[in-house]
Order: structure tokens, then C-alpha cells, then sequence
């Protein structure tokens, strides 16, 4: 059963429960097409066991209590009161749902779900009263990628009304969200989830057997070439160095470079610094830390670049059979 098909369950029980009157009242609440299929529902249980029922109730207790929770205090005197009285995993149960359906319930949902290139193209004629409107109910992150794309006379007028938002009526953002959702459902499945893509390809590829990665990486450098770059590029990261074996990160470090050694530490994490280090000599670990602390303030492109290219060194290695970067449970070194 789908969870939007067990949560129609759940309703029904809910007002099979809480009897008519009450239930009655809680109908006219709700939008046409949710109570076509919750009386559908209702209609179609001859019997639920007592357990059910009580599960029903009590989960819906425990949403209605972590509501006010949020109301009197916030997400954070909710989620302390959650764990205090129901543990750290319902807790965090009982967030997620919130989470989610208060998401649904805020305006311009859609919007949310729509990537800032889409949102901008949508966005870009619009009159910039509704554009600052849009990009209040959106996540901030989401907000800033599409007002940076924005030409400049427009980020400040859009930014200065947004400054200038106190209230807005609830009639007027309706208006304005049915128009937008109009011209959004175009292009933007409000039922979809972004799936796919870079990312995804990577995480399959890092857990299979070597013969099969470097199959569909030759294939991709035949049809796809600049995917392919891409992908190689990220199947190994250089905070994985961590996770290689100290001959490894030996032999690594004898073809790196000292400056560019120095530049990828700068921007590091403690625990990939503490590795190399200790697979250095001492004197070569104490000249080391010297170059990075005499070095000064570096951009952060000039770091990526210089892990990019012990990256590029790591997987060449590993291409030749001198190094051993593992793939999930499915590479074993014979000895």
C-alpha cells in the first residue's frame, strides 16, 4: 500500500473513531477531492481491530500535540519535548510528517519544487511586486541562486521589496499563487522529485565492481564525453583519501607535488590533514605544515583546483594497478 493510500486509511479510521458529529464537522474542512476519497475509504472498512485504532489515535495525538508544541515555542521546543516524551527516532517521525505537510500547506509550494533555472525563466517577466512575493515562500537558498541570476536594477528593486513585505492579504496571495501555479504546471510536475542525474550516477558507479565502472565509462567517454569527465571527476573525491590504505597514500604523495600538497590541505578537513600527515616523514610533515602556515589567505578555486589535480593522480594510479581505490563490498585483493 502507497503511503498517501495508508494515510487515507489512517483518516478514515481517525473519523470512524471520533463518530459522527464530530466527523461530520471535520469534512466540511476539508478540499472536494480529499473527501471523495476518504467517505470512499470509510465506506469500503467493515471492521478495524482495536490495535489499529488505537495506533490511529495516538499518532494523531502525538501530530496534534508536536503542532502546538511548534506554535508555542517553535521547531526546536517541539523537537526537545518530542524526544523527551517519545524518544529521538519518533521524535524525528513526527517532525518529518510535520515538515512535510507544512510544506504542502504554505503558498507556492510549487514553486519550492521547481530548480532556481526554472523558477528564474518563470520568474524573469515577471512584475517585481510578485517576484518578491515568490521568493519569501521559497527556501533562502533557492531565493538567493535566482535573484543572483536576476540583471542588476532588478535584484535591487526585488530585494527592496522584499525589505519592504510587513503583511500581504490572504485573498491577494491566492490570486497570485493560482496564476502562478497555472503557468508553473507547464513545465513543473508539482507530483514529481528530482531523481537522477551526476550525483546519482556517481553513488551507483562508487558501489560497483571495477570492470563494470570502467565499461560504462568508456561508453560514456564515446557518446558523452563531457558527462564522462564530469563523472570521473567525482566518483572519487579528494576527502576519500582517508578511506585508502597507508601504502596507497604513499605512493600518492610521491607524485604530488609539495605546492599543490599544500594548497589541497588548506581547505581540507582536520581528519584528511592528520592522514597525510602521518604518512609523511617527520621532517617532510613539520616542512609541510610551515609552507601552509606561511601561505596566507588562499581562494577557494585555487584549493579545488590543486585537490582536482591529486584526484586526477589518484585515479590515474588506479587505473595502472598501482594503488587499490575500493568499490563497496565487491573488490578482493588476492594475495
Amino acid at each position: 500500500m502507497k503511503s498517501s493510500e495508508k494515510n487515507i486509511r489512517k483518516a478514515a479510521i481517525l473519523l470512524i473513531a471520533l463518530g459522527p458529529d464530530i466527523s461530520s464537522s471535520i469534512l466540511k474542512l476539508l478540499p472536494d477531492n480529499l473527501i471523495q476519497k476518504v467517505t470512499y475509504e470509510i465506506a469500503n472498512i467493515d471492521y478495524v481491530e482495536p490495535y489499529e485504532r488505537d495506533m490511529v489515535i495516538e499518532e494523531f495525538v502525538e501530530m496534534a500535540s508536536a503542532r502546538q508544541y511548534i506554535l508555542d515555542g517553535g521547531i526546536d521546543y517541539a523537537k526537545n519535548l518530542l524526544t523527551k516524551a517519545l524518544g529521538t527516532q519518533r521524535a524525528m517521525e513526527i517532525m518529518d510528517v510535520l515538515n512535510q505537510i507544512q510544506q504542502k500547506e504554505r503558498p507556492f509550494a510549487i514553486a519550492r519544487k521547481a530548480d532556481p533555472h526554472q523558477l528564474y525563466n518563470l520568474l524573469i517577466n515577471e512584475h517585481p511586486q510578485t517576484v518578491a512575493l515568490i521568493l519569501c515562500y521559497i527556501q533562502p537558498d533557492k531565493a538567493a541562486i535566482v535573484l543572483s541570476q536576476f540583471p542588476s536594477e532588478l535584484q535591487t528593486e526585488v530585494a527592496e521589496r522584499i525589505g519592504m513585505i510587513n503583511r500581504t492579504s490572504p485573498s491577494i496571495i491566492k490570486k497570485i499563487e493560482k496564476i502562478m501555479e497555472a503557468k508553473f504546471s507547464n513545465i513543473i510536475d508539482s507530483e514529481s522529485e528530482t531523481i537522477g542525474g551526476v550525483k546519482s550516477l556517481v553513488d551507483i558507479l562508487n558501489s560497483v565492481d571495477r570492470s563494470t565502472e570502467r565499461n560504462i565509462i568508456g561508453n560514456l567517454e564515446t557518446n558523452q564525453p563531457d558527462l564522462a569527465e564530469i563523472v570521473k571527476s567525482n566518483l572519487f573525491i579528494f576527502e576519500d583519501i582517508v578511506n585508502l590504505d597507508r601504502s596507497s597514500i604513499q605512493r600518492i604523495l610521491r607524485e604530488v607535488s609539495n605546492e599543490d600538497l599544500a594548497l589541497a590541505l588548506k581547505g581540507a578537513s582536520e581528519k584528511v590533514v592528520n592522514v597525510v600527515f602521518s604518512n609523511m616523514s617527520k621532517r617532510a610533515a613539520e616542512m609541510l605544515k610551515e609552507d601552509i602556515q606561511f601561505m596566507g589567505p588562499v581562494r577557494l578555486s585555487t584549493v579545488e583546483e590543486a585537490q582536482f589535480k591529486i584526484v586526477g593522480i589518484i585515479r590515474r594510479l588506479d587505473e595502472v594497478g598501482e594503488i587499490i581505490i575500493g568499490r563497496g563490498d565487491q573488490d578482493t585483493v588476492i594475495v
